[in-house]
């Protein structure tokens, strides 16, 4: 079954060009209903987005193609894509839908469906769903009698701002704690201030003001130098940068020192280890972890389990292994206790909780260890995906990985959202890692 159109987090493309187009859509809500639609009422289907303007494109065309199958529709406007997970499965939905390109651009979009249990759907179920989208499912739309119906969810916000606040530990609050947040002017702009000053904390809010062009645009998890300045500036005691879809978190210390998702799923490991949380003696994390976290991890006692990249892929081993911690290092956060998916805000009250009750400052126990010189180098365009699979490059890497030895780690692969090839090299010899990284992308940029 095809998996042509779906990559490892969705659909997705530029806005109005295929495959992000509102035809597209409404075919992918048609071939998603069919493949979900169950006998008898409530066959629903829930919708959020994030402030993109083409979400104003997509959120219609989905909305037609459910309601054609014979799916009644709840539009929950912009929200996180925890947010989503979480309410199909409060609202007992058959699927629901994220419409989000995450930490890309405005002018780039994305389609990310959940089953019923709040998860994002397998391989299998993708191919499937890709499969009636290619061949269509005009014989099977619904009669004019059974058609669905569409209406909002004017109080989605406050049943996720409820959800997440639960999430922090029993009598702990957010008192005395100024925090910086910066919300990508993506779908947590209302959410994520509203949780933390709820929760007690002095809220600095950063990029809260989106028009449709400017989610991703110099703030949020992949520009975290304004908030960074802003931390620095109300000498507050952290600082939270949230992505598009706000799944994903980097924070930062008082002193403006990064956190990234090796670091927080290091001080959220050993917190629940402590506590007798951890449902096992293991994290999942992905290929990209830095080799200091496993070593870190394996010094308390708790075994890295390793993944492909993709939140998705961290979920489906945490399944497998039986743990309830997870993520990635680019700040995807998975805690199955709490979500089903990645999510920034739970993953920053976790580190928050653990800073409450520690006393101490973020500085101090935000970086448990010393991560390995990393380098990651991101090569673009159909050229140096092609050379992937070339007797040449293979000969390049090859002789690369023997140079490395042991001491250290070589990861390429292609990016399952972008049109890009990733080259990741570690160890402990600095300029090495960075001589290999730069002899691998020029293997691959070559003509």
């Amino acid at each position: 079954m095809t998996r042509t159109l779906f990559g490892t987090d969705g659909v997705r493309g530029t806005a109005n060009t295929e495959p992000m187009t509102a035809a597209t859509a409404l075919r992918v809500a048609m071939a998603a209903g069919m493949h979900f639609r169950r006998d008898g009422p409530h066959r629903l289907a829930v919708i959020g987005k994030d402030t993109r303007l083409s979400g104003y494109m997509l959120e219609p065309a989905m909305t037609a193609g459910f309601i054609s199958m014979g799916m009644d529709v709840v539009l929950l406007g912009p929200l996180p894509t925890p947010a989503v997970a979480m309410l199909a499965r409060s609202l007992r939905a058959d699927l629901g839908v994220m419409i989000s390109a995450s930490h890309n651009p405005f002018q780039d979009n994305g389609i990310k469906l959940f089953g019923p249990d709040g998860g994002k759907l397998s391989d299998a179920i993708e191919g499937k769903i890709g499969a009636l989208v290619e061949n269509g499912v005009e014989d099977h739309l619904a009669s004019p009698r059974d058609l669905g119906r569409a209406r909002r969810l004017d109080d989605a916000q406050g049943r996720y701002i409820q959800f997440v606040k639960q999430t922090l530990p029993p009598g702990l609050s957010l008192n005395g704690l100024r925090i910086v947040i910066d919300c990508a002017n993506g779908a947590a702009y209302r959410v994520g201030p509203s949780v933390l000053w709820e929760l007690g904390a002095d809220v600095i809010p950063l990029a809260v003001e989106p028009d449709g062009f400017n989610i991703n645009a110099r703030c949020g998890a992949t520009d975290t130098e304004r908030m960074v300045d802003q931390v620095r500036f109300h000498k507050a005691d952290a600082g939270i940068a949230l992505d598009g879809d706000a799944d994903r978190i980097i924070m930062c210390d008082e002193t403006g020192a990064l956190l990234d998702g090796d670091k927080m799923l290091a001080v959220i490991a050993a917190d629940w280890a402590a506590s007798q949380r951890l449902a096992t003696p293991s994290v999942v994390a992905t290929v990209m972890s830095n080799l200091a976290l496993e070593r870190h991890l394996s010094g308390l006692g708790i075994r890295l389990d390793r993944a492909p990249v993709g939140d998705r892929y961290v979920l489906e081993q945490m399944a497998e292994s039986g743990a309830n911690l997870g993520g990635e290092q680019s700040g995807h956060l998975i805690m199955s206790d709490h979500a089903t998916t990645g999510d920034g805000l739970i993953a920053g009250l976790q580190v928050l909780g653990v800073l409450v009750k520690s006393g101490k400052r973020l500085s101090e126990i935000g970086h448990p260890f010393t991560p390995l010189p990393q380098v990651l180098r991101s090569v673009r365009g159909d050229r140096a995906i092609a050379r992937l699979d070339s007797a040449s490059f293979r000969d390049s890497l090859a002789q690369a990985e023997a140079s490395l030895a042991a001491a250290g780690r070589i990861l390429v692969r292609k990016s399952g959202t972008e049109p890009v090839v990733r080259v990741m090299a570690e160890g402990e010899d600095q300029q090495r890692v960075v001589a290999i990284v730069d002899g691998l992308a020029r293997a691959l940029e070559a003509g």
